[in-house]
């Protein structure tokens, strides 16, 4: 008996370890991406000072560039040798980015590691939604894939308090936050040791000569023609939008909220923490609904993408600070962590059938490509304009064009169910 097999029998299904282990593994991954943004004045300070927004932003271009180039990569890598194979070489190279910025003595040495970091978290999305595409029961697909989400709110949540907890409350070292992720990403690859089967041991969720052909048809190759079929055009240039909106609040809010809002200290954390934990709730409720009304899931997503790209214009547009945090919380409730697992069941649906490793890794790719240039544009705008405003404005527009396009590209769809 394998140590599958013993846990198996023990305690949770297959199924539900899969969740909880990708859940843990965005909170790791979060923690890390929000780890250095509360905390780019101390940052700047211990390199000598003088370091432009545009060259700050930079840090988390350098990571997203890495990331992004891996998707397709990481994707089909992970349709031909599995995804426990992929995973651990991967977040090997994101522990050893981390500790490159860790022990950086210039702004060089921190793009080198954030590079060599994204390129390791790059083999994660491919192999998170396939398990969670081959594993997960059908009906359940939406709220569990919502939860496995929900990781990334707790863990931008806890790196965004933890980082201007001890570096500007308590004044640790920045580099702080990079040991402690750094031992976060050693007890997640045990969990990839003993939770993760070999690609032979995987069984889809099926039985009989069902299982047979969903095994058959994994190890077909996806056409460039159902790649890229318009309806999964759209679905790729809506997340697209829907990324961008998001990288560029999680890059500069708090330097945003520190700078043109007079907030300090770990207000600036628990202020920017808002969105992740409010988008936990938001998750599980509408992709709980969307299973629900299955044959809603466009108007949903159209919906939700409209009303976050509001409250990112509330945000620059409040008269106060309490109506500023109502701003946050809406945009976490309504914003890209609660749409995100709908447009996945959504492409779960519209996706051809063979190839998931590939399908999302091109999906995440032209939605991730939005997180490198996010950064470095509001950065850029910032420096033109002396105000981050100009970037809030520019993402929310990004996000309507995108809605907008997603509408049009399901306009048939919508006819249909309407008929």
């Amino acid at each position: 008996m394998n140590n599958n097999e013993t846990v198996k029998s023990k305690g949770l299904p297959f199924w539900q370890q899969i969740i909880i282990m990708l859940s843990l593994g965005w909170v790791v991954i979060w923690i890390y991406r929000s780890a250095l943004s509360p905390i780019f004045p101390e940052l700047n300070a211990s390199l000598g000072g003088g370091i432009s927004d545009t060259a700050l932003g930079a840090i988390s271009s350098f990571y997203f560039f890495g990331y992004t180039a891996m998707q397709i990569p990481a994707g089909i890598l992970v349709d031909k040798i599995g995804q426990k194979k992929v995973l651990i070489p991967g977040f090997t190279l994101f522990a050893l980015g981390a500790l490159l910025i860790a022990l950086s003595t210039g702004i060089g040495m921190i793009y080198a590691g954030s590079l060599l970091a994204g390129i390791g978290c790059g083999s994660y999305y491919g192999s998170a939604y396939s398990l969670t595409s081959q594993h997960i029961p059908g009906d359940r697909r939406g709220l569990s894939t919502a939860i496995v989400n929900s990781g990334s709110a707790v863990g931008m949540g806890i790196g965004l308090i933890l980082s201007s907890l001890l570096v500007k409350s308590w004044n640790l070292p920045w580099q702080t936050m990079m040991y402690i992720v750094i031992v976060l990403i050693a007890l997640l690859m045990v969990s990839f040791v003993f939770v993760l089967r070999s690609s032979k041991e995987q069984t889809p969720i099926a039985a009989g000569k069902k299982a047979k052909t969903i095994e058959k048809e994994e190890h077909e190759k996806p056409t460039m023609k159902s790649l890229f079929a318009p309806k999964m055009v759209s679905s790729y240039i809506l997340y697209f939008a829907t990324c961008y909106g998001y990288y560029m609040v999680v890059t500069w809010l708090p330097t945003f909220l520190s700078q043109e809002r007079g907030f300090q200290g770990i207000a600036i954390g628990f202020s920017s923490a808002l969105v992740a934990f409010a988008s936990i709730p938001g998750a599980l409720l509408f992709s709980r609904l969307s299973d629900k009304f299955n044959s809603k899931k466009i108007q949903f997503i159209i919906v939700l993408e409209i009303a976050a790209a509001a409250m990112l214009a509330l945000t620059v547009l409040a008269p106060s600070s309490a109506i500023l945090l109502v701003g946050l919380i809406l945009y976490g409730l309504l914003g890209k962590l609660a749409v995100e697992p709908i447009i996945i069941s959504y492409m779960g649906d519209a996706a051809p059938k063979t190839g998931y490793g590939t399908t999302f890794g091109v999906f995440n790719f032209f939605g991730m490509s939005s997180s490198v240039l996010a950064p470095i544009v509001t950065g850029y705008i910032s420096d033109l304009t002396g105000s981050k405003v100009g970037g809030f404005y520019l993402s929310g527009f990004i996000m309507i064009a995108g809605t907008i396009f997603f509408l049009i590209a399901n306009r048939d769809s919508l006819k249909k169910k309407h008929a």
